[in-house]
């Protein structure tokens, strides 16, 4: 990716070809007071919220499939393989919040001021892209769980998530916090569903200890490499650094340098325990794939949908294949209501254009229904599950050109100044970011066929 050489405009910050043109999500900036002179939890509460809404797309229904295959086929080895992504994530995403706090940018925007035009419309183009795919990834597994538990038709199914938007609007309407709510009371669903999933199949807490140690076995089996590659690949959704970047500027810090100091820690703090909590939930899917069906002998397992059908039969619980669908209907709804506003984010970070909230949600919803409608409706099930892995292959495309910028700009002194990253930091975020792009390229050859990937 060109590193701009051209001198700053007049006006424009240090570090920065030009000044950002407005404020990120100018509707929710500042909206969420901080209370001077607080206890620490009193602030820590004031500042969580925006970590949750980011550990949605770590849970999300693209993600569900990579782990109920590689729960069925390898027992609890690939444990290991999502404590490193979670890992990976958490660093990433830290750095995302520094940037949005430290200089007042979103990446989109930090983009948009630090290459030139023709470079910051292609990053857009294909930021985009990426979103349309992962919301198309949502509403798939949004129409998959009402198909599940009410036997709604696919395309129907598909239509209705478009619901979700008026949800959106109306929260937003009532602030910022009312969305953070929402979000936060599904994912706590999904956590209970998944608990109780883990108390029926009854685990060995030996095993699933073990699986979190990482074996050179992953390295030395290639199907096992694989599925492991594909939950790697998939971890670090690109439009969550663009959404983290803009949504810890919703709580109303103190512009100086402790202020922002505070805010960064806090913010660090949010984000750490809503992604140790995806954590929790990813490894809770495998851990019931592992001790439902590897323990069992049905390796061949790996459909969203043929894991609800063998769920309570073999478990011999009737309500197990109820909670699981439940917990993939909150995955998805979830996943759509951060989806929509990452795509308002992007755009109005990249292009500087300000249409109005429930236009630009509108665009988004209906570039991800159309062509999910027309695979649910000509291929059924089959149909929408080959796109669903076509999405994720369509995020991996993306991904490096969301994560080189931020650990770039992170990185870079004259546009962090003492909050500039330290060598340690820029060593582990460089090291990610090139495990990421490899594990991405690989994913991206063994999809085309070209190195004979399973």
């Amino acid at each position: 990716m060109p590193i701009e050489s051209t001198p700053p405009k007049p006006n424009a910050e240090p570090g920065w070809r030009q000044r950002t043109g407005g404020q990120s999500l100018p509707e929710a900036h500042g909206t969420v007071a901080v209370p001077a002179g607080a206890s620490f939890w009193r602030k820590l509460l004031a500042f969580s919220g925006p970590g949750y809404l980011v550990a949605v797309g770590y849970m999300d229904p693209g993600n569900w499939a990579t782990d109920i295959a590689g729960g069925s086929q390898f027992g609890y080895t690939l444990l290991s393989v999502i404590l490193l992504s979670n890992l990976m994530a958490i660093l990433l995403q830290s750095l995302c919040a520094k940037l949005g706090i430290v200089t007042g940018r979103d990446l989109a925007q930090a983009c948009r001021d630090h290459y030139s035009k023709p470079v910051a419309m292609g990053l857009w183009v294909m930021c985009e892209i990426a979103i349309c795919a992962c919301d198309l990834a949502e509403v798939i597994g949004t129409a998959i769980a009402l198909n599940l538990l009410f036997h709604i038709p696919l395309v129907w199914g598909v239509v209705l998530t478009a619901l979700d938007v008026l949800v959106v609007l109306w929260l937003a309407r009532r602030g910022f916090r009312w969305l953070e709510a929402i979000v936060v009371s599904l994912m706590l669903l999904i956590g209970v569903c998944f608990g109780l999933e883990i108390l029926f199949s009854k685990p060995a807490v030996a095993d699933v200890l073990g699986g979190f140690l990482p074996t050179t076995e992953i390295l030395r089996n290639p199907a096992m490499l694989y599925v492991a590659i594909g939950i790697l690949g998939a971890t670090v959704m690109p439009h969550n650094l663009y959404l983290h970047s803009s949504i810890v500027q919703t709580r109303k810090y103190q512009q100086h340098a402790a202020g922002k100091r505070e805010a960064i820690t806090f913010a660090t703090i949010d984000s750490t325990v809503a992604l140790m909590f995806a954590l929790f939930i990813n490894a809770s899917i495998l851990i019931v794939a592992a001790a439902t069906f590897y323990t069992q002998g049905k390796h061949d397992v790996a459909e969203i949908q043929d894991a609800y059908k063998l769920l309570a039969p073999m478990l011999g619980v009737g309500m197990a294949s109820t909670l699981f669908a439940v917990a993939l209907l909150a995955s998805g709804q979830n996943s759509t209501l951060t989806g929509t506003l990452a795509g308002q984010i992007v755009m109005e970070g990249f292009l500087n254009i300000r249409l109005r909230p429930w236009l630009r949600r509108l665009i988004t919803r209906a570039i991800a229904i159309v062509p999910a409608v027309i695979v649910a409706a000509l291929y059924g099930e089959s149909g929408t599950a080959k796109l669903l892995v076509f999405s994720q292959v369509i995020l991996s495309l993306q991904l490096p050109f969301a994560v080189i910028p931020l650990v770039m700009f992170t990185s870079d002194k004259l546009k962090m100044g003492e909050f500039v990253n330290p060598w340690w930091v820029k060593l582990l975020a460089w090291v990610t970011t090139a495990v990421i792009v490899i594990l991405n390229v690989k994913l991206l050859l063994d999809f085309a066929g070209i190195t004979g990937g399973e």
